[in-house]
C-alpha cells in the first residue's frame, strides 16, 4: 500500500507562484508514473500534469503548458509541481496520484493511489 501526502498549497495572487510537493510512503514508487489533478468547486476532477516512471516523458494540459513544471525525485520518493504565472482559473484542490505502471495516463481512473488534496487559491 502506498500513502501520499501533499504539501505546499495556499493563497497566491495572479501572476504569482506556488510549489506543490507530494511524498510517497509505504513502498518505493521510482518505477511508477505520477500525476497531478485538480478539482474546482462544482466541477469534475481534471488532469493537470503527468510524468512517466522513467521521467523521460512529461505531459501537461494545454492551459498550464509553459507555466507549470512537474518533476520527480526518486531518491526521496517525491513529485513536485512548480506553478508559475498563476491565474484565478487555476484555483482548486490539487491531488497527486501514483499509477502502478511505468506509463503515464491522463485518466484519473488509471491511478491507483491518491493524496488527500491541497487547496490552491489564486486571487485576481
Amino acid at each position: 500500500q502506498v500513502q501520499l501526502v501533499e504539501s505546499g498549497g495556499g493563497l497566491a495572487q495572479a501572476g504569482g507562484s506556488l510549489r506543490l510537493s507530494c511524498a510517497a510512503s509505504g513502498r518505493t514508487v521510482s518505477n511508477y508514473a505520477w500525476g497531478w489533478f485538480r478539482q474546482a468547486p462544482g466541477k469534475e476532477r481534471e488532469f493537470v500534469a503527468t510524468i512517466s516512471g522513467s521521467a523521460d516523458t512529461t505531459v501537461y494540459r494545454d492551459s498550464v503548458k509553459g507555466r507549470f513544471t512537474i518533476s520527480r525525485d526518486n531518491a526521496k520518493n517525491t513529485v513536485s509541481l512548480q506553478m508559475n504565472s498563476l491565474k484565478p482559473e487555476d484555483t482548486g484542490v490539487y491531488y497527486c496520484a501514483v499509477r502502478a505502471d511505468e506509463g503515464y495516463s491522463f485518466s484519473p481512473a488509471r491511478y491507483d493511489y491518491w493524496g488527500q488534496g491541497t487547496q490552491v487559491t489564486v486571487s485576481s
